[in-house]
């Protein structure tokens, strides 16, 4: 029961980050009809953005606490990956809004590999350590244990969904992105303006993908170009998994899966006689998501237009 726990634990701390980026994947998708497959390597800028300010804050504040250090430096990424999300949705989505479907879809990829080209230039192919800025003595639960990193993940994307289901379902912003959502056209003869809600709605992705981005690599303790591929992927999985296109079914599924890999993870190498180890845990989403698309390709919970944003 132990090792269930703790597997638990890490299984809730990676879904909690699959679902950070996954509805960047749901809002996008829910209001144009497109799959941003360029979404994992904005989480890959916004990590690194973090990582070369916190180089630069440490030598000029080397007593400012960590944690000030962390959020100073997620706010500043969270900038630059909003700005950029912001020019690859006005500068390559935009245009091709009416072009047939195949096109966008080419565009996202083709944008996917411009951005890690870029970042590798940028930032070098090497692998980068992410600095520590918690404390690292573990909290014990039972056998288990949790550190103040993995908390802070747990905390921050609690805040995070909270925040984004008030402002889909109690503001202005998120009445229009609703109504977008329903219908552009309509909604702007009733005086929304699609296009700034479209980029609103690439702006906010970019913040969540941020933070998923600047946790990925504290939790793991490095960031590199390539860092945003396989969390993109499996993202864009949990979000087909709970119900692409609603907010809640991205919630689950990243979840879910962040569950499934953990706990698949820890008893893989048991059940298959020692033939697949933990290191095989990758294609667990890829099983999840050829099933969802066989079984039912509109995910566990559904696309209920309401929620859609």
């Amino acid at each position: 029961m132990d090792v269930l726990l703790q597997q638990v634990i890490n299984g809730l701390v990676l879904g909690s980050m699959y679902a950070l980026v996954a509805l960047g994947y749901t809002m996008v998708y829910g209001i144009i009809n497109l799959i941003n497959f360029a979404h994992g390597e904005v989480l890959m800028i916004g990590a690194l953005c973090s990582w070369s300010v916190i180089g630069l804050l440490q030598p000029l504040m080397p007593d400012t606490p960590g944690w000030v250090l962390l959020l100073i430096s997620m706010v500043l990424a969270s900038i630059a990956a909003a700005a950029l999300n912001y020019a690859i949705e006005k500068i390559a989505y935009r245009p091709l809004r009416n072009a047939p479907k195949l096109a966008p879809l080419i565009t996202a990829i083709g944008m996917s590999i411009l951005l890690q080209t870029l970042a590798m230039i940028v930032w070098k192919p090497n692998y980068k350590p992410f600095p520590t800025l918690l404390p690292t003595t573990p909290f014990e639960i039972g056998e288990a244990v949790i550190t103040p990193t993995q908390l802070m993940i747990l905390g921050l994307t609690a805040v995070a969904l909270a925040v984004l289901s008030w402002l889909v379902n109690r503001t202005k912003l998120g009445r229009a992105m609703r109504a977008t959502a329903e219908n552009p056209r309509v909604a702007s003869l009733m005086g929304v303006k699609p296009d700034v809600v479209i980029s609103a709605t690439f702006i906010i992705g970019a913040v969540l993908a941020t933070i998923a981005g600047v946790m990925w690599a504290m939790n793991y303790g490095t960031a590199h170009h390539a860092m945003g591929f396989l969390p993109g992927l499996k993202a864009f999985t949990a979000a087909v998994f709970g119900g692409i296109g609603n907010l809640g079914g991205a919630v689950v599924g990243g979840l879910l899966l962040g569950l499934i890999e953990s706990i698949g993870s820890g008893y893989l190498g048991e059940l298959t006689g020692g033939v697949l180890g933990s290191h095989y845990t990758d294609i667990l989403a890829f099983v999840v998501l050829i099933i969802t698309l066989t079984l039912r390709p509109s995910g566990l919970l559904g696309e209920r237009v309401a929620d859609r944003a």
